[in-house]
């Protein structure tokens, strides 16, 4: 046979090849406190502001989405990388993830939860269902907002073993695929 041959993975390292949607901070509000999680399994379902992603009782701001049914994801750039790390290595329990890693809170519109001001962007999302055997959250959009003045706007993508990938050219196919997407897309 020729050319490269295919060479066995562990079977417990091929989620690394399924690499998902940018790394996204999670912020929630428990009544009391405001709090960060970093999450990097996240997807969209369908072509909507629906939105799924995985967590559960092993990170501290689980109890706030499922008792508040509300969060803001926050979509980081290259830049905040070791911000994103740091928010993901500690826990909410103990730590003011604010005030440790400097980012500014900002009133949502829809939700308790604050914005992150640092991020390019923001979506205000209440939860609309928790699939329990699969720790999968699913949210929906309630309003979205993007910073147009940040010089940086490549976001990450982790691919689950400590590294990470970092967007890229942008490749426009637009026109060759309108009349495949939806309206509005």
């Amino acid at each position: 046979m020729g050319g490269a041959m295919m060479e066995p993975l562990q079977l417990s390292k091929v989620f690394t090849l399924l690499e998902p949607g940018p790394v996204v901070l999670v912020t929630t509000h428990d009544g009391r406190k405001n709090n960060i999680v970093t999450i990097s399994w996240t997807m969209v379902i369908d072509f909507t502001p629906k939105f799924a992603l995985t967590t559960g009782p092993w990170n501290y701001s689980y109890a706030a989405l499922r008792e508040s049914k509300e969060c803001v994801i926050s979509i980081p750039t290259v830049d905040l990388l070791d911000k994103v790390v740091g928010v993901g290595t500690c826990s909410g329990a103990d730590t003011d993830k604010f005030k440790k890693f400097g980012f500014t809170p900002v009133a949502g519109k829809h939700v308790g939860a604050p914005l992150i001001q640092e991020c390019l962007a923001n979506i205000e999302c209440k939860v609309i269902d928790i699939v329990e055997n699969h720790h999968i959250v699913v949210l929906e959009g309630l309003a979205g907002y993007r910073d147009h003045s940040r010089q940086e706007r490549r976001t990450l993508h982790a691919i689950g073993d400590g590294t990470f990938v970092v967007d890229g050219r942008t490749l426009d196919r637009r026109a060759m695929m309108r009349s495949k997407l939806p309206d509005g897309v």
